[in-house]
């Protein structure tokens, strides 16, 4: 199984997808639909266009994210070229990324020039799907910053076709999808308990620009002119439709609003009907998981989704975890004594500090290390005798 949290992950999905053929996408619409079907211009991915599946369960959200993000970005080189070559499309993705210079992000920086490719894209993708933000934050902003990994995917079109990016490019892209995000706001009937919250993780989203709600007051005033493929317009009336959406349905008003925003892009009504149909279908059926449609909750549900990527983490490194954890009969002895009973606290500090020494021999598992890591460690004393119980116990007895 790829696992992109380990190096070699990308040679690894080339000889995996070149085992099998794959058309190419026929034309712009064709390569929107099929990614739009994966979840990945929502940023939140729930399957691959690949020719060899890829299963998404049992992975981390970051993981699906840079798996989402290589192969879209490998679809739209498809696209453009009618090119199967995974080496020329290295090549051109790390010469694009290359050639970037945004905000807090030089994905080359700390790389050696003496590395391959691949290993180049592993860092430049581990890069972009992250935040800046602490751990609890980045569960709720995962989804809307990697909507707006999208805009990555429409600048290397034009770096394929053009051999460059135009000036200021990614500037007015992302500039244009936040005012069309902050009108569309403002036009809906019913304001939602999550749209606060989409303005803010919108706002923390922004590479390029500054985030602003009160510049725009009708399409009329939208910089729409610049946008001069179909690509770039399907993208903008889809992510206008997500942010309208509320209480499963899109309203009279806003429908209007998104026909008008349309007719404004020069894109036909049968595209804006099925974006509404698939936006409220999509929503219907992933809004559980969706972080900031349950953020009425947000502690609760920090804590289910954190489980779910703490479980993984566990069941990946438990021969490790518990080698390491059998070093210390205290330490087995006090997680046993919280399975049943609380701990008092100079119990619960020595804990956490054999806890974090654990982890700090586990790779993968420092992300307990890292700040408001500790947020994490009643989860990963939950899950460690329920996911190791035969052999806990035998320790424990000792």
């Amino acid at each position: 199984m790829i696992n992109p949290s380990v190096h070699g992950w990308i040679d690894k999905f080339f000889a995996e997808q070149s085992s099998l053929p794959h058309s190419f996408p026929e034309s712009a619409i064709d390569f929107y639909t099929q990614t739009r079907a994966t979840g990945f211009i929502f940023g939140h991915i729930i399957s691959f266009d690949v020719s060899f599946p890829i299963e998404t369960s049992n992975r981390l959200p970051q993981e699906i994210s840079k798996i989402g993000m290589l192969n879209t970005l490998y679809q739209m080189f498809r696209l453009v070229t009618k090119n199967n070559d995974p080496t020329q499309f290295l090549s051109e993705t790390v010469a694009f990324y290359n050639s970037l210079t945004t905000k807090g992000f030089n994905p080359l920086q700390k790389i050696l020039p003496r590395t391959t490719l691949s290993s180049q894209l592993e860092k430049i993708l581990h890069d972009r799907v992250q935040t800046n933000e602490d751990l609890f934050t980045k569960n709720f902003s995962h989804a809307i910053t990697n909507a707006m990994l999208f805009i990555d995917v429409l600048a290397f079109k034009q770096h394929l076709e053009k051999g460059n990016i135009p000036d200021k490019y990614l500037n007015k892209i992302e500039g244009i999808v936040t005012s069309i995000v902050a009108l569309s706001l403002k036009t809906k009937t019913n304001i939602s308990q999550h749209d606060a919250l989409l303005l803010k993780l919108f706002d923390a989203s922004v590479r390029y620009t500054k985030f602003s709600t009160t510049a725009i007051k009708t399409i009329s005033d939208l910089e729409l002119s610049y946008l001069q493929n179909d690509l770039e317009k399907f993208y903008m009336i889809d992510l206008a439709g997500i942010s309208l959406w509320s209480d499963e349905k899109v309203e009279n008003e806003e429908r209007y609003f998104l026909y008008t925003l349309g007719e404004s892009l020069s894109i036909d009504n049968s595209f804006v009907l099925s974006s509404i149909t698939f936006i409220n279908d999509f929503i219907a059926q992933y809004k559980k998981e969706i972080p900031y449609f349950n953020n009425s909750n947000p502690v609760r549900h920090f804590y289910d989704q954190t489980s779910d990527s703490v479980a993984v983490l566990i069941n990946r490194n438990k021969k490790r975890l518990l080698k390491e954890l059998s070093q210390s009969k205290e330490l087995m002895q006090l997680l046993a004594k919280s399975t049943h009973k609380d701990l008092d606290k100079e119990e619960k500090k020595k804990i956490k500090k054999q806890l974090l020494d654990v982890c700090k021999t586990i790779p993968s598992l420092t992300i307990f290390l890292l700040p408001g890591g500790s947020l994490l460690l009643p989860i990963l004393i939950k899950f460690i005798p329920t996911m190791l119980p035969s052999a806990f116990n035998e320790n424990i007895e000792d």
